[in-house]
């Protein structure tokens, strides 16, 4: 079982770029790995690091002024190819939730899929949002995954949120789609044993 989703709030890591792809996110030289476990260091690893493995220091990853559950990104995140290794970093690394306008629909699943909430904002919300963080680093979002709001604490800008009652349900209850069939199976027995009856009826 995974945390439960309730009411997270949290500061911001923003990255205003549009259209990061999941080669930026993870390099697919990466892509060997089989396991979630330790990807996070993985994350934006050739904007992180020079080549000999040094530190970018004027990379938002590597300022300490910057940190927080919720990662704040520009239009478009997550497109390119459809690899789930993007997704475990983000989660591996530590965010719980992705802000952005945009999100290739792919990448979006995979961040569902890994217990990482990704929220569609307005272009207009997405840009005060990112000019508050500028304003000052610890500036404070609110996601309310129950009412599917997300709020700008120093504005007090707030916008609703699309979110599937599938995957709000297993984010709510800490829930993988496995998980989700464990807690079912009574349920899932008793409708294979009415389908039986009626097949014997027919």
């Amino acid at each position: 079982m995974k945390q439960k989703f309730n009411v997270i709030t949290s500061t911001c890591v923003p990255i205003e770029l549009e259209n990061i792809d999941t080669d930026q996110i993870v390099p697919a030289r990466y892509l060997k790995a089989t396991t979630r476990e330790g990807f996070g260091k993985l994350l934006f690893r050739d904007w992180r690091y020079h080549e000999d493995g040094t530190e970018v220091k004027d990379f938002v990853l590597n300022d300490p002024k910057y940190k927080g559950e919720i990662l704040v990104a520009g239009k478009n995140f997550g497109s390119g190819s459809s690899r789930e290794h993007a997704a475990w970093a983000i989660a591996d690394y530590g965010f719980r939730v992705v802000i952005s306008s945009f999100f290739a629909d792919i990448h979006k699943n995979n961040e569902l899929n890994n217990f990482v909430l990704p929220v569609v904002v307005s272009d207009g919300f997405l840009s005060h949002l990112f000019a508050a963080i500028r304003s000052d680093a610890d500036t404070m979002v609110r996601v309310d995954v129950v009412n599917q709001s997300v709020t700008n604490l120093a504005t007090g800008e707030q916008e609703h949120f699309d979110l599937n009652g599938y995957k709000k349900f297993c984010l709510m209850n800490g829930l993988d789609d496995i998980d989700f069939l464990v807690a079912n199976r009574d349920k899932v027995a008793a409708y294979e044993d009415s389908r039986k009856q009626q097949n014997k009826d027919n």
